[in-house]
């Protein structure tokens, strides 16, 4: 039974660590998600481990079939670098008009973000650096004053999640992204809305390099064997 402990909500805990059995190929593209077994690895309800598969679903990780039941969904890596792609212009957009549109009490929110997500990554903790980083990035995406936009970009955001998340284990990876929300928040605080936007697609798009990197590097390396009775472990993405 994987432990589950008190510090996070029982539905995130089982859902980070789906989501990273799938990254790194303890779940293959193809396989059936088996709720029952679920339940008895994390040793809870079949409620949070529902809800934790629909979180998988609308991050495109799974997906329901009508009376069939929930599959690893086949993502190829030509896809998750056109996400990619499409996220750092989005990011941009949010960032040059939250240079035009924010106020000085949305500026300090930013500044009180980027303070948190520097404790967390003087911590070196990956999971707390994530949410302090996803808590800075969403405070961007609303001061651009458009809701249309904002809608759009939390969309694919939420596709991108754990692949964002599990870049942040590469060496070095917290401490190059925290150097990039500085360079994000001096344009803001210039006013310069051209280098804010140029600064937030380049976060983005190094982003995506990073994953394509671990991706690479997973796949040159034995991937760690499942638990007991599980399926065997083999790559990630190759259908």
């Amino acid at each position: 039974m994987t432990a589950i402990a008190p510090t996070r909500s029982r539905v995130q805990q089982v859902r980070e660590q789906l989501e990273d059995d799938i990254l790194n190929g303890r779940l293959l593209p193809g396989e059936q998600v088996q709720v029952e077994q679920l339940v008895a690895r994390f040793g809870v309800s079949r409620t949070p481990v529902r809800e934790a598969l629909q979180q998988l679903e609308a991050s495109g990780l799974v997906e329901v079939l009508p009376k069939r039941g929930t599959y690893v969904s086949r993502l190829g890596m030509p896809e998750l670098i056109q996400m990619f792609e499409v996220m750092a212009e989005l990011e941009a957009m949010c960032a040059r008009l939250a240079t035009r549109r924010s106020d000085a009490q949305r500026l300090t929110e930013i500044e009180d973000a980027l303070t948190q997500c520097e404790v967390q990554a003087s911590a070196n903790d990956a999971n707390a650096y994530y949410y302090a980083n996803e808590h800075f990035h969403q405070l961007i995406y609303h001061a651009c004053g458009n809701p249309f936009l904002v809608q759009q970009t939390l969309a694919l955001k939420n596709r991108l999640k754990p692949y964002r998340r599990l870049q942040l284990q590469m060496r070095n990876r917290i401490a190059q992204s925290l150097d990039e929300h500085r360079q994000i928040v001096r344009a803001l605080q210039r006013g310069d809305s051209e280098a804010a936007a140029n600064a937030a697609r380049d976060h983005v798009l190094i982003q995506g390099q990073r994953f394509t990197d671990l991706m690479s590097l997973t796949a040159r390396q034995p991937v760690a064997r499942p638990p007991a009775g599980a399926p065997e472990a083999r790559e990630m993405l190759g259908g």
